[in-house]
């Protein structure tokens, strides 16, 4: 049986924006005046990473692996449960080799942070952040996101067999 050489992965993820939350992008605390509702810290940019990553995998997705049924993953860091997912990647003979991903919200303005989620996911993916791409998008007033309601991400990722040394 011959192995893949790589893998491909996209993951999507929503949580509705709230009074009295956080609003945690890509493991990056942006100031304003509502945040995410979620079982862990909401993070929709890396939800849709970890369920990007999973679906390459085909390990399923987030809510099988960390169940918000589970009292150890509430409020949790999503950052903290990528690292994990990584190891199950790392474990099954896969690295990530890029990611695309977008975030669709209507406010605030994002760019001035999408350099830092960037740096965030290139630490914990151990992946170069030039084969990261993190943007933002509206919806020009249209829809949940446009109405302010909540946030949505989008996440596309290639994982590529680990190189044994010597190769």
């Amino acid at each position: 049986m011959v192995k893949e050489r790589f893998r491909v992965g996209f993951g999507y993820d929503v949580h509705r924006l709230v009074e009295g939350k956080p609003l945690i992008l890509g493991g990056v605390t942006i100031p304003n005046d509502k945040g995410l509702l979620g079982y862990s810290d909401a993070d929709v940019l890396i939800h849709a990473v970890i369920d990007a990553i999973l679906g390459a995998l085909g390990k399923g997705d987030i809510g099988q692996h960390f169940p918000d049924s589970d009292p150890a993953y509430q409020g949790a860091d999503s950052l903290t449960l990528l690292k994990k997912i990584v190891g199950l990647a790392h474990d099954k003979g896969f690295t990530v080799n890029n990611l695309d991903a977008t975030i669709v919200a209507q406010k605030p303005k994002l760019s001035p942070y999408l350099n830092d989620m960037k740096e965030r996911l290139s630490t914990v993916l151990q992946v170069d952040p030039d084969l990261l791409n993190v943007k933002a998008t509206t919806t020009e007033g249209l829809g949940f996101c446009g109405r302010e309601e909540g946030v949505a991400a989008y996440a596309v990722v290639s994982l590529g067999r680990k190189r044994s040394k010597g190769k």
